[in-house]
C-alpha cells in the first residue's frame, strides 16, 4: 500500500503541499528561483556548505547565475509568510499551553568590510571565560517549544537587530506582533491557558514582563546569581507621618541570610541531573532606576512584582560541577505544581540551540557570503521555510539510518533524518515552481578593464560613550591604593 492511500498519512501530506503553495506565493519577485533555492536546500546530500554548490542538486533545473541573482534581486513578502508560519500546527506544552522561547543568534562576518549594518556581537566558548565581540549581523529568533527531550522546536519569526537597537524593546514589540499573529489564526482561545514566554538572562525579564502586561502571557527568564531584589513593602502603621515606602527588605542571591523561609518548595528525581530542589519566594522585585532602559521613563518607576525560583541539581550530564539557577516568573502565588512546571520549562529553551546548530551546520544558514543585509535577511526567512516543511515532513518521512547509526521510530526522528528522506516525498506535495527558460549569460565586464565603481566599505557600528564619561577624571589630591582582590 502506498503512502497516499494511508488515510493517516492523507493530512499531512495536504498540510505540507498548502503550505508550499502559501510559501510561493510570498515569493513576490524571482518566486521560482528562490523556490527551487529552497528545494535545494531540503534535497541536498549533507550539510550546505556553499550556495554555489547548490545549484548542482538536481532539484534546481537553473544555472548558478539565476540562484546568486534570486537572492541579490529577489523579494519576500515577509508579512504574509509570518502568518503562514503561525498558521501551521504549533507543539504544545504537556499542560497544552503555548511556550514561546526567545534567543538571539549571530551571523558573524568578521572579514565583510563592504557589508553595512555589522554589529559587535558576543560570541562564547572561544577560550576559557573569554566573551570575544566579533562583527556581524544578531537576529532575533522565536520559536515555539514541545514536550519532553526532542531537537525540534517550531521557528515562527526572525528579525535582525539594526545599530542602535535595544534587545529587550525589540524583542518585546517582536513577541507582541507574533502574539497577535497567533490569536487572529486560532492558535489561542480566550479559554486558553496563557502563553509562557521564557528567556536566559541576556534579557531583562521584568522590564520584558512590563512591556508585554497587556497581553495573556507569562514570562519566565533566568536572572544574573549576583542580583538584589526587594520584597513588597510592609503594612503602613497607623498614625505614621511622612511618605509611604514603596520597596521592603532585600533579598539578595548570594547571601542566604537574607532568604527567610521560602513559599513553595519541591524536590524532584530527575535521570539526568539527579535530584532537583526548588524554593521559591513571592512578590519580589527589583528596584528600578532612571537608568539604562528606564531613563526615558518619566515619573515613578512601576514595582513589577513576581515569584523567584532557586534551583539545585545533584549533577550535570557534562560532568561539570552544578551551579544554582535563579529564575523570575512574572506570575504570583505560585504552588508546587507551579514551581515543577515552570523550572523544567525553562530547560526545554536549550532546545532552541539545536536549532541554531542545525541552521547552521545543516542547513548551512552563515555558510554564504552575502554582502547587503537585506540579502542576508531574504536567505533567512528561506531557512526558516526550509526548516518549517521539514517540521510538516515529520510524520512521513522513513528512517534512512547510515549503517553505523542505531535505528530510530518514526516519532523520533530529528530534523537532520528528517532531511535524508525529502527527496522522496518532494514528488507527492505540491511544486509551483515553473520550468526554467532557456537564456544565455551576460557579456560582463571585458577583458583587461578595471572595476572603476569599487565598492563601499563600512565600519561596525560600536555604542558611543556620552560626553559626561568622555571627560577625564580630575586626579585626586589624596589618592588611595588601588584595589587589587
Amino acid at each position: 500500500m502506498s503512502l497516499l492511500h494511508n488515510a493517516a498519512l492523507v493530512e499531512p501530506f495536504a498540510e505540507l503541499s498548502r503550505f508550499r503553495g502559501e510559501f510561493y506565493s510570498c515569493l513576490t519577485s524571482r518566486a521560482d528561483a528562490l523556490f527551487e533555492l529552497a528545494d535545494a536546500v531540503l534535497c541536498a546530500d549533507g550539510p550546505v556548505r556553499s550556495l554555489v554548490e547548490l545549484s548542482l542538486v538536481g532539484e534546481h533545473r537553473r544555472g548558478h547565475g539565476s540562484l546568486y541573482s534570486a537572492l541579490s534581486t529577489g523579494r519576500v513578502d515577509v508579512s504574509r509568510l509570518r502568518r503562514a508560519l503561525a498558521g501551521v500546527p504549533l507543539p504544545r506544552a504537556a499542560d497544552g499551553r503555548l511556550v514561546l522561547a526567545a534567543d538571539i543568534t549571530c551571523w558573524l562576518r568578521p572579514d565583510a568590510h563592504t557589508s553595512p549594518e555589522r554589529i559587535l556581537c558576543h560570541t562564547y566558548g572561544r577560550g576559557k571565560d573569554q566573551h570575544i565581540p566579533v562583527p556581524g549581523w544578531p537576529y532575533s529568533v522565536i520559536c515555539a517549544l514541545e514536550t519532553g527531550r526532542s531537537s525540534w522546536t517550531a521557528p515562527l519569526d526572525a528579525l535582525r537587530l539594526a545599530p542602535g537597537d535595544d534587545g529587550a524593546t525589540v524583542t518585546a514589540r517582536q513577541m507582541r506582533e507574533l502574539i497577535e499573529r497567533l490569536i487572529e489564526a486560532g492558535q489561542w482561545h480566550q479559554d486558553d491557558a496563557d502563553i509562557l514566554i521564557v528567556v536566559d538572562a541576556g534579557y531583562d525579564v521584568p522590564r520584558l514582563a512590563f512591556l508585554l502586561k497587556d497581553l495573556p502571557v507569562q514570562v519566565l527568564g533566568r536572572m544574573r546569581s549576583d542580583r538584589v531584589l526587594r520584597r513588597a513593602a510592609p503594612p503602613r502603621e497607623p498614625h505614621t507621618m511622612g511618605r509611604p515606602p514603596r520597596h521592603g527588605g532585600e533579598f539578595v542571591f548570594g547571601d542566604p541570610a537574607t532568604w527567610g523561609t521560602p513559599d513553595a518548595q519541591t524536590v524532584t528525581e530527575t535521570r539526568l541531573y539527579g535530584k532537583a530542589a526548588a524554593q521559591a519566594w513571592d512578590r519580589l522585585h527589583p528596584r528600578l532606576t532612571h537608568r539604562s532602559a528606564w531613563a526615558a521613563q518619566l515619573g515613578a518607576l512601576p514595582v513589577i512584582e513576581g515569584t523567584v525560583i532557586h534551583l539545585r541539581v545533584d549533577r550535570l550530564p557534562s560532568g561539570a560541577t552544578p551551579k544554582p539557577v535563579w529564575l523570575w516568573w512574572s506570575g504570583t502565588d505560585a504552588t508546587t505544581t507551579d514551581v515543577d512546571r515552570l523550572w523544567q520549562a525553562f530547560l526545554r529553551r536549550f532546545d532552541i540551540e539545536h536549532t541554531f546548530r542545525f541552521f547552521k551546520q545543516t542547513l548551512g544558514w552563515t555558510c554564504p557570503k552575502i554582502r547587503t543585509p537585506d540579502a542576508a535577511d531574504r536567505w533567512t526567512w528561506l531557512i526558516l521555510a526550509v526548516y518549517a516543511q521539514l517540521r510538516l515532513a515529520r510524520p512521513l518521512a522513513a528512517d534512512l539510518r547510515r549503517p553505523w547509526e542505531k535505528p530510530s521510530e518514526p516519532h523520533k526522528l530529528t530534523p537532520a533524518r528528517v532531511r535524508r528522506d525529502f527527496r522522496h516525498l518532494r514528488p507527492k506535495a505540491a511544486c509551483p515552481a515553473r520550468a526554467p527558460k532557456p537564456t544565455s549569460p551576460g557579456p560582463g565586464r571585458p577583458p583587461g578593464r578595471k572595476n572603476s565603481r569599487p565598492t563601499p566599505r563600512h565600519d561596525v557600528h560600536t555604542v558611543h560613550k556620552t560626553d559626561t564619561a568622555r571627560r577625564k577624571k580630575k586626579a585626586s589630591t589624596t589618592p588611595r591604593p588601588r584595589r587589587t582582590a
